[in-house]
């Protein structure tokens, strides 16, 4: 019981913060459009993170989605931040998402194994 109610105060935090990314989306619309774009993915998560709060064993893949993708983009702001494509100050990004990552694997509801043959 206590876990459920941990994975849906992940879920919507996690949601909301995604959501609020909408707000640098219209800031960056016009000086960085394909940054601009990758925000509406990210408000777009948010607001089906915020959904799979009413039920996260039916929304097992866009949770893992959520994980995913944020380990992802960890990966390749980390290296871009090696290389000196962005600043240093982009791993903090960096450890947000991969704590985003780790706490929303860490919280997935287990997969449920149908009864019956191996198939």
């Amino acid at each position: 019981m206590r876990r459920q109610r941990v994975r849906k105060v992940v879920l919507g935090v996690v949601g909301l913060l995604f959501l609020a990314s909408g707000y640098p989306l219209v800031i960056f619309l016009r000086r960085d459009p394909a940054l601009a774009m990758m925000f509406s993915l990210y408000v777009t998560l948010g607001v089906f993170l915020l959904l799979a709060i009413r039920d996260p064993w039916g929304s097992r893949s866009v949770i893992a989605f959520a994980a995913w993708s944020s380990f992802a983009h960890a990966a390749v702001m980390g290296f871009q931040a090696w290389r000196g494509m962005v600043e240093r100050g982009e791993l903090i990004g960096v450890v947000i998402l991969v704590v985003i990552g780790a706490a929303l694997v860490a919280l997935a509801p287990a997969r449920v194994r149908e009864a019956g043959g191996a198939g």
